[in-house]
């Protein structure tokens, strides 16, 4: 099967089977992890616990997803992993991915930092990732700000929080949440995440690692900037290649 199309589908698949696994939704400051294989860092992200076996680890989320929860950014995040996870095996998964952090798209493995980016597209495709953008929410709800989703075909989305959904009743929840009656409408952006197929497959071709993430400790998404008095992205994490 072509890779792509393979990876596509597991996409798919994923997105699915975490709709069903009991995760629930939270802001960073109420997520929750089973800790026997994720140590839950202060901004509220996840970071594989030392020993533990990566592939496990991300089937846990599936199998035990009441003990998870988490924001939609990361929901998207542990979709491609899991759907890595399908394609690759346990043995290529673990090598290619032996350092895994989940948190928004702050701090993420460089083999799926594609799927952060929104890029326009003429038409979104099944595995693909893609956003809802709410511009007028309520200022006290800035989780309604939008709804990242995974687009599952046949006008059916995933979104963590409200499930599988057509663009209309997703357009629908939002605009239930915006500041005002006369606010913009909620709307499906002409743009799509998607993963590096090509390198991904280049690493299912050869059968074995062409590059590690490690994750530096500690995981902290953001520091103080004193020169700009403000905050920038830090990315704490090394290719090996």
């Amino acid at each position: 099967m072509d890779f792509e199309k393979e990876l596509r589908q597991a996409i798919c698949d994923s997105a699915l089977v975490l709709h069903k696994s009991g995760m629930r939704f939270a802001i960073f400051s109420d997520t929750r992890c089973n800790e026997e294989y994720w140590n839950r860092t202060s901004n509220g992200g996840w970071k594989l616990r030392s020993g533990a076996n990566p592939a496990n680890a991300i089937r846990d989320i599936f199998v035990n997803g009441s003990q998870y929860a988490t924001e939609c950014a990361t929901a998207m995040t542990i979709v491609y992993y899991k759907a890595a996870l399908t394609v690759y095996g346990d043995d290529l998964f673990n090598k290619t991915f032996s350092s895994i952090y989940l948190m928004d798209w702050d701090i993420r493995d460089p083999l799926l930092n594609k799927v952060g980016r929104m890029e326009p597209v003429s038409k979104l495709i099944p595995g693909d990732r893609g956003y809802f953008a709410n511009p007028d929410h309520a200022p006290d709800l800035p989780q309604w700000q939008g709804e990242n989703v995974i687009v599952l075909g046949d006008d059916r989305y995933y979104g963590h929080g409200i499930g599988i959904a057509s663009a209309e009743y997703i357009i629908n929840s939002l605009n239930s949440r915006r500041s005002r009656e006369n606010a913009r409408q909620a709307y499906l952006m002409n743009s799509a995440g998607r993963p590096d197929f090509e390198k991904l497959a280049r690493i299912m071709n050869a059968g074995n690692t062409v590059a590690v993430w490690r994750v530096f400790p500690p995981a902290v998404a953001h520091k103080r900037d004193e020169a700009k008095n403000g905050f920038k992205h830090v990315t704490y994490g090394r290719m090996f290649v």
